[in-house]
């Protein structure tokens, strides 16, 4: 009986402690709309930057486009970013950015890549003469003609044609393929801390704080149920 009469003792404690358990899961309300407010006005912030970063690399300015990627790597590192991105057509959740690419940086790099290339094969010796340039010749007339510029369909179909004509066409198409920087270099993806010490981390973390202590007591809670039932 005087443990039994223990056991009731100590679910009372529990049940009376100065911080009730059914005021701990009101408190989570609001928390829980605190943190998802906070938490989305980082990946608001997120957003905006990664934006501003797109837009420099749009414009062509390449200071500005690394000096937005600093100002976007430096907060996603040091804040809770969480992010829904595409995975092969199915969404998931990763905390950071995302893959994102600078699709005009790398064009730009690539046309220079080319244009070095073609400068370097316009120099070379082979058995047929300069092939790019007897193929440039003769495709130039045809531009003229049809107003073509140098990245229109026609113009590129009409060099492919011409350089095919010669043994050492696949040589020069190799040499300028090689020369393309890789598409790695461009593909930028920053990942943010699980938690960091930001307001949002601070509420995300009394809020897991508060849901352990909520789960603890409920374990006690049973265990002290159940030791009733065996005394």
């Amino acid at each position: 009986m005087k443990i039994r009469g223990r056991v009731k003792e100590k679910l009372k404690k529990l049940k009376f402690h100065r911080v009730k358990t059914w005021q701990l899961l009101l408190l989570l309300l609001p928390l829980f709309f605190v943190d998802a407010t906070l938490l989305r006005l980082n990946h608001i912030r997120m957003t905006e930057l990664r934006d501003a970063v797109m837009v420099a690399d749009e414009a062509g300015d390449d200071a500005k486009t690394s000096e937005a990627l600093e100002e976007l790597k430096n907060y996603v590192y040091n804040n809770m970013v969480i992010n829904v991105v595409d995975d092969n057509g199915a969404q998931r959740v990763t905390f950071g950015t995302g893959p994102f690419y600078l699709e005009h940086t790398y064009i730009r790099a690539a046309n220079k890549a080319i244009e070095e290339a073609e400068a370097n094969l316009k120099s070379d010796a082979n058995p047929n003469g300069n092939i790019y340039q007897k193929a440039s010749d003769t495709c130039r007339t045809q531009a003229i003609a049809n107003g073509w510029t140098w990245s229109d369909a026609g113009y590129i179909n009409c060099m492919v044609t011409e350089t095919s004509k010669y043994p050492a066409a696949e040589e020069i198409q190799d040499k300028i393929t090689a020369s393309l920087p890789s598409t790695e270099l461009y593909r930028k993806n920053y990942a943010s801390p699980v938690w960091a010490p930001s307001l949002a981390g601070f509420f995300v973390l009394m809020t897991i704080v508060i849901i352990v202590v909520i789960f603890i007591r409920a374990i006690i809670w049973v265990v002290l149920r159940l030791s009733l039932l065996f005394i």
